[in-house]
């Protein structure tokens, strides 16, 4: 359940709070407010406007009682029209102020949200595959939004709040016992009774709102499932919208009950509250009438009872708003505990502090006693060693789960090794320039990644100062610049949320021509083809045979031909290279590879030198 602060009526801590309760250090304490420290001015103008705000709001309630007996009751209208004025003024003065205020504490609060935002997401650039793939989406974006938005909440609200009600609550203080000690004190009999139904009704709104949220929960899971693309599609398919609409209208049903409930409960709850906050000042006028009336007490006038009752109104808000403020404080502690938690997350892909840059990056390739695992005692790699040269092409064929994808996804420091070097012209890559190395090598994968943009802006993502001339002449050897000219808006045409408006085909060759764009000396494929028709896997056979041509390539196989035309075979199995040759060698060995021909490229190969261009299975 996500932890949010500032939620009305939740005066109590849920067990789950309780439990995740964060540990308050004074490093984590100092850590939070290194944050506010860049923005110290505007803290000290806040904390002054808040201060100068506070006594000028409680002037009018003071001049109350000179305008009741000097202007009203003395029948000087004169001193009324003066007092009235300056009231006026005073309020005036206070609200200016208290607008300042508010204006400084939300720019801060903006400002150490941007902040940290910002450093969240370099963070999270930073991590490693690793990072990506064993975490969920939702998390991510949860700390990135909902987490830092809370945050905003709580330097603008929570801690304003504390700061604001702290010193309204104690210049009403000062002002009611300066008034009258003996009225004072009994206008503070209520307060005790003011946390009994606060504590009683925030229990039960956090229950009926956390019952809500659960519900609520389910009617955006199936908004997510049966609106998205892929949901809305299935359920006309199976003809289940029906049973979808009645599964969104029975959670709305629940959640429609549930606000009615916690409605009843606040109102019952601001009963009780008018009740208690109207004794005090009935309580007040008793015991002032019999000083007055009963005592003969000449030193209190009927000014004065009116301006207790005002200044006592304006404690009781802050004194109940300070009773729940244990609650928020923790709820704002855990979201930077939260968030915290991510920003700990060790970089394990990182530039060594003397990277080097090379002038040139020629491309050539070896792997020397590579090891690798994702969990200690479970390796995925085991001593690989190869070696590509310049301008040559290994292809890498096994079974599903051999470790093919995991060789590739090595060399661009997706991963690091655990064991062993990879090196390029002779330099590991370790102490290379992360962005020298990744800029230099191209990687085509099988599920390709375009952005929800124009096809113009998904090929300047690769060289975002190509020209016009250099787009087309990369889309032109991608077999792809005739479909797009085709299109009603060409270039310009919006691809929609990962490309969904083209096809597999179509968008593995725009990716293709990003890869053609930036020209890189070595480039990796991996199954680029595996799951596309025919024609498509043709017009991308023609796409990739310049590149392959000019580049060191490495390619996880699919298809025949690409495996026979590659200058070395490696063939990998259970993280192993088992065998290593050309395409006629590997016949002879009797091994793998010949099994994998007999099972899986004989047909394949039966299919290209018909020019049927079957689909087939693939090999990799």
């Amino acid at each position: 359940m996500q932890t949010t602060p500032l939620r009305g009526g939740r005066g109590f801590l849920s067990e789950e709070e309780k439990q995740n309760k964060p540990h308050i250090t004074m490093s984590l304490l100092k850590r939070i407010f290194s944050y506010l420290r860049p923005y110290w001015k505007q803290l000290s103008l806040t904390l002054l406007a808040i201060v100068v705000s506070s006594i000028f709001g409680i002037l009018p309630t003071l001049l109350t009682g000179r305008i009741i007996d000097d202007g009203l009751i003395n029948g000087d209208l004169g001193m009324l029209v003066t007092l009235i004025i300056i009231s006026l003024v005073v309020l005036v003065i206070s609200n200016l102020i208290g607008g300042l205020e508010s204006y400084l504490s939300m720019w801060m609060a903006a400002h150490i949200t941007g902040d940290m935002r910002n450093q969240m997401y370099r963070h999270l650039q930073q991590m490693s595959h690793r990072f990506f793939a064993a975490s969920r989406q939702g998390d991510i974006i949860t700390r990135m939004t909902s987490d830092i938005d809370g945050v905003q909440s709580m330097v603008s609200t929570t801690l304003v709040n504390i700061l604001r009600n702290a010193i309204l609550l104690a210049v009403a203080l000062t002002a009611l016992f300066a008034k009258d000690p003996l009225l004072a004190a009994v206008g503070m009999v209520m307060v005790p009774l003011f946390i009994l139904p606060t504590k009683k009704v925030g229990r039960l709104r956090w229950q009926i709102t956390t019952e809500s949220k659960r519900h609520q929960d389910d009617m955006n899971q199936i908004i997510n499932e049966t609106l998205s693309v892929s949901g809305q599609l299935l359920s006309k398919l199976f003809v289940n919208q029906g049973l979808e609409f009645e599964r969104y209208q029975q959670a709305n049903r629940s959640v429609i009950g549930l606000s009615i409930k916690e409605g009843l409960a606040g109102r019952w709850f601001r009963v009780t509250m008018n009740i208690f906050t109207n004794i005090g000042p009935m309580l007040i006028y008793l015991v002032g009438g019999l000083l007055m009336i009963r005592y003969g007490n000449t030193t209190l006038t009927i000014g004065d009872i009116t301006v207790m009752v005002a200044l006592l109104g304006r404690m009781y808000m802050p004194v109940n708003q300070l009773l729940n403020i244990q609650v928020d404080l923790i709820r704002s502690l855990a979201l930077f505990d939260r968030i915290f938690s991510y920003f700990d997350l060790p970089v394990e892909i990182k530039n060594a502090p003397d990277a080097a840059v090379p002038e040139r990056f020629e491309g050539d390739l070896s792997f020397e006693a590579v090891h690798f695992h994702y969990d200690q005692g479970q390796p995925i790699l085991k001593d690989i060693n190869f070696t590509v040269a310049k301008g040559r092409s290994l292809a890498i064929v096994g079974p599903s789960g051999a470790g093919k994808s995991t060789i590739i996804n090595l060399i661009p420091r997706l991963y690091d090794v655990t064991g062993g070097a990879i090196r390029i012209d002779g330099i590991d890559i370790r102490k290379l320039d992360l962005d020298f190395l990744r800029g230099n090598i191209g990687v085509v994968t099988q599920d390709t990644y375009l952005f929800n943009g124009t096809i113009r802006d998904n090929l300047l993502y690769a060289k975002s100062g190509a020209s016009p001339a250099e787009l087309e002449e990369a889309c032109r050897e991608a077999q792809i610049h005739d479909f797009i000219s085709g299109l009603p808006d060409g270039y310009d045409t919006v691809v929609g949320n990962r490309g969904i408006k083209l096809s597999g085909g179509e968008k593995q060759r725009i990716s293709i021509a990003r890869i053609i764009l930036r020209r890189p000396p070595l480039v990796i494929f991996d199954e680029a083809t595996s799951s596309l028709d025919s024609i498509s896997e043709s017009l991308i056979q023609e796409a990739i045979g310049p590149l392959l041509a000019r580049s060191t390539s490495i390619v996880i196989a699919h298809r025949l031909s690409t495996v026979m035309a590659a200058d070395q075979i490696l063939v990998v199995d259970q993280g192993r290279v088992v065998e290593r040759g050309r395409h006629a060698e590997l016949l002879q060995q009797e091994g793998l590879y010949k099994e994998l021909y007999e099972t899986q490229f004989r047909e394949a190969a039966a299919g290209e030198a018909g020019g049927s261009g079957d689909k087939y299975e693939s090999v990799a």
